[in-house]
C-alpha cells in the first residue's frame, strides 16, 4: 500500500509539473526569454514559471536580455488547469518536456531551445542520430525539386530522417520524397496541430502519420500560422539537426535564416547548386561562396556529414531502354527541354519521338510541366 501511495505521489507530481509547461507554451513570449528563466532556476518549470518581479529583474542582468513588461501580467491572467484541458483536447495530441528521454538532444544545445513540444505520430520510430534539415524556397524550379528527389532516392530505406517546415515548394518535396523512398520525416510547423498550413498540404500531413513519421509544434492547438511563428518553427528544425541541405533561396528569404541559424548552431551547412539565372539561387552561390558544402549527390551528403549508411542505387537500369527511349534520357540528362528541342537534338521521326515522351512518363522516368520535359532520377 505504501509503495502504491508514493508512485501515486510520483505521478500527481508529474501531472502538476506538466502543467506548468503547457501554461508556458500559452505564453506568447520570446524562446530565448522562456529558456533563459528555465536555466536560471536549473530547469525545474514550476520556479520558472512562478518568478517574481525581482526574480526577473536578476534573469535580466545574468543573461543581458531585456525582459517582456508584461510577462507577470500575461502569466497571472492564466488558468493553468483551463490550458492544460484545451491543449489536449484533441486526444492524438502528446507532449515532450526537456526532460522527456525521447526529447532531441540536440536542441538542448540551442540557446532558445523550446521547453516543451508537441507532437503527433509515432516518436518510437524516429532515430535522431541521423536527422537533416532540408530548408528552400516555397517557388522552387522544377529543377530543384527534381535534383532533391534525385538526392534522396539514393537514400532509399536508411535512417536518416527529414526535418523540414510543412511549406510549399522545397519543404513539400522533402516530406514527399522521403515518404516515396521509406525514409522517416518530421514536420515542424509554426501553428497549432489542428491547423494545418498551407491547407492544401492536408494529404501530406495524414500521409507523414500514416508512415511512422511526426509533426512538432512548440505551440497549443488552436494557434493561428501567425508570420513570427515562422522564424522561431525553423530554429527547431535547424536545431534538432546535424546538418542543413538548402535548395534554392533568395538572399532574403527564411531559408538564409535557417542557413545562419545553422552556421550559429556549429551544424553542417550544405547547398543544392542551380541555375545561376534563377533567381531563387542567388542566397545558394552566396553560401557556397562563404563555404558552404556543395551537394550534387547522395554521397556528397553522406560525405559531408561523415555518415557511412548503405543505401540502395537508383532501381533505373539503361539495359531497360529501347534504343530511342535512351537517348530522350540522355538529351535530357543536362537541363529540361522543350519538345521542339528535343527533335532538334534527335534525327528521328517526330511522331516516334512524342510516343517515346509518352512512354517515358508512363515509366516515371521523365514529367512534364510548364511545356518542358524533365528526367527523373
Amino acid at each position: 500500500m505504501e509503495k502504491e501511495t508514493q508512485l501515486k505521489l510520483i505521478e500527481n507530481k508529474k501531472m502538476d509539473e506538466l502543467k506548468y509547461y503547457v501554461a508556458f507554451s500559452y505564453l506568447f513570449v520570446r524562446p530565448l526569454f522562456k529558456s533563459k528563466l528555465f536555466e536560471y532556476f536549473d530547469y525545474d518549470i514550476e520556479k520558472a514559471y512562478n518568478a517574481t518581479k525581482q526574480d526577473l529583474r536578476n534573469v535580466a542582468q545574468e543573461y543581458d536580455i531585456s525582459i517582456p513588461r508584461d510577462f507577470i501580467e500575461k502569466r497571472d491572467a492564466l488558468n493553468i488547469d483551463e490550458c492544460y484541458y484545451n491543449a489536449f483536447l484533441d486526444k492524438d495530441v502528446k507532449i515532450l518536456t526537456y526532460h522527456d528521454e525521447k526529447y532531441p538532444e540536440l536542441l538542448k544545445e540551442i540557446p532558445d531551445f523550446p521547453l516543451s513540444i508537441y507532437y503527433k505520430g509515432n516518436i518510437d520510430e524516429i532515430n535522431y542520430d541521423y536527422n537533416i534539415a532540408i530548408v528552400g524556397s516555397r517557388q522552387a524550379s522544377e529543377s530543384a525539386k527534381l535534383a532533391l528527389k534525385s538526392i534522396l532516392s539514393k537514400l532509399k530505406n536508411s535512417n536518416i530522417v527529414v526535418v523540414s517546415g510543412l511549406a510549399y515548394g522545397i519543404d513539400s518535396q522533402a516530406h514527399q520524397s522521403a515518404l516515396d523512398n521509406n525514409l522517416k520525416t518530421i514536420a515542424v510547423i509554426g501553428s497549432g496541430l489542428d491547423i494545418i498550413y498551407p491547407a492544401q498540404n492536408k494529404k501530406l500531413y495524414r500521409d507523414i502519420l500514416n508512415n511512422n513519421g511526426l509533426v512538432f509544434s512548440e505551440y497549443p492547438l488552436k494557434t493561428r500560422p501567425m508570420a513570427q511563428n515562422f522564424p522561431q518553427r525553423n530554429r527547431i528544425v535547424v536545431g534538432m539537426s546535424k546538418g542543413t541541405l538548402v535548395a534554392e533561396a533568395k538572399l532574403k528569404s527564411g531559408a538564409m535564416i535557417s542557413a545562419n541559424l545553422t552556421l550559429d548552431y556549429n551544424r553542417e551547412l550544405m547547398c543544392i547548386p542551380g541555375n545561376i539565372l534563377n533567381p531563387n539561387t542567388s542566397g545558394i552561390y552566396y553560401l557556397i561562396k562563404n563555404g558552404a558544402g556543395i551537394i550534387a549527390e547522395s554521397s556528397d551528403l553522406l560525405n559531408q556529414m561523415g555518415w557511412d549508411i548503405i543505401f540502395e542505387e537508383s532501381n533505373v537500369k539503361r539495359n531497360i531502354l529501347t534504343e530511342i527511349q535512351q537517348k530522350v534520357i540522355d538529351v535530357l540528362s543536362l537541363e529540361p527541354k522543350t519538345f521542339d528541342e528535343i527533335v532538334f537534338k534527335m534525327s528521328e521521326d517526330v511522331s516516334k519521338i512524342m510516343v517515346t515522351l509518352t512512354e517515358l512518363e508512363l515509366k516515371g522516368l521523365i514529367k512534364q510541366s510548364n511545356n518542358k520535359y524533365y528526367r527523373c532520377e
